[in-house]
């Protein structure tokens, strides 16, 4: 007999529904014939397909154990076969990991790689460690970096932890700092704000209301509101070092603010830096977070973006 308590956070889900997710190798019209057979009880009463869970509700599923871990085990050993489970984990509890990313692997999956990203091999870390029941809920990040930016990215292991992550980070009470390396010399502190576009075609984000911005013929997406505040932390052999503070959280908002006042990052080439030796792409990396609650996450500093600081001459920051 498998027993599930349903969470607030799975509060109005479909019976069904639900079901589905916590079989995935279930046929939907096997489901479909257990909860009309009274194999499925909520609060020990027969419930109908499209019942509503409630929080607190008592979900019964009369199967034995075994045979349920035999059924839906199968895929997961198939999914996490190979994956790679690498992760540089800076922060893990019952509820949530803070993972440092390192640049050149993505996020999540896409068209160009399925397989070994972030997220997969976090899910494949808490399989082989078995802190993962895929059936209930997959672990998912709350924040995400581009390909070519490293740095602290959030997972909720939980559906209660991932709901807490996304209202915490929609009503910005959660700060996010990067640090990067951008081409002439900047001082002091201060403010970038504007709306920014996405160009779709080109997958670029652009100022909105600028010449290319409206360029004739370009898929646009519409304009939204970005704010990045900056403090200056060194500088040396034309470049400076600059802390970065994302108050909104648009695509590659630090990379176009950044070349919208004459200072593109590092080796970002598609924002109109320069490549620096081997390194053609952004030098950005997410160092520091801090929660509501003043808990702070810290990633050091990868060594490529070391090396190049001691090449241009500029001081390692604190905590570096």
């Amino acid at each position: 007999m498998i027993t599930r308590t349903i969470a607030p956070s799975e509060s109005g889900k479909r019976l069904h529904r639900y079901l589905r997710t916590l079989m995935p190798n279930f046929p939907l019209g096997q489901i479909y014939k257990m909860i009309d057979s009274g194999k499925v009880k909520v609060n020990g009463k027969r419930k109908k397909q499209n019942y509503e869970l409630a929080a607190g509700d008592e979900l019964t599923i009369f199967m034995d154990e075994d045979s349920f871990k035999q059924t839906n085990g199968a895929e997961k050993k198939v999914k996490f076969a190979g994956v790679n489970t690498m992760i540089d984990i800076v922060y893990e509890d019952e509820e949530l990991m803070v993972v440092n990313k390192p640049a050149g692997l993505l996020t999540h999956p896409d068209q160009t790689e399925q397989k070994n990203t972030l997220i997969t091999r976090v899910h494949a870390y808490l399989y082989k460690h078995n802190k993962l029941d895929s059936a209930l809920f997959l672990p998912a990040t709350a924040n995400r970096l581009d390909r070519n930016t490293s740095g602290l990215v959030l997972v909720g292991k939980t559906a209660g932890k991932l709901h807490e992550l996304n209202q915490i980070i929609q009503s910005r009470e959660l700060e996010k700092y990067y640090i990067t390396v951008v081409e002439g010399t900047v001082t002091g502190s201060g403010t970038i704000s504007g709306t920014l576009v996405r160009d779709t075609d080109k997958n670029k984000t652009l100022i909105g209301g600028t010449r290319e911005a409206a360029r004739p013929g370009a898929a646009l997406a519409g304009e939204k509101e970005a704010e990045t505040r900056y403090r200056s932390l060194a500088s040396g052999g034309g470049y400076s070092l600059v802390e970065v503070e994302l108050i909104s959280g648009r695509t590659h908002q630090i990379r176009a603010h950044f070349k919208s006042i004459g200072h593109p990052l590092l080796g970002d080439i598609k924002y109109g830096g320069r490549r620096f030796e081997d390194v053609n792409y952004q030098l950005l990396h997410a160092w520091r977070i801090v929660l509501p609650d003043g808990t702070v996450f810290k990633a050091p500093l990868p060594p490529d973006f070391k090396r190049i600081l001691k090449q241009t001459g500029i001081p390692l920051p604190d905590n570096g």
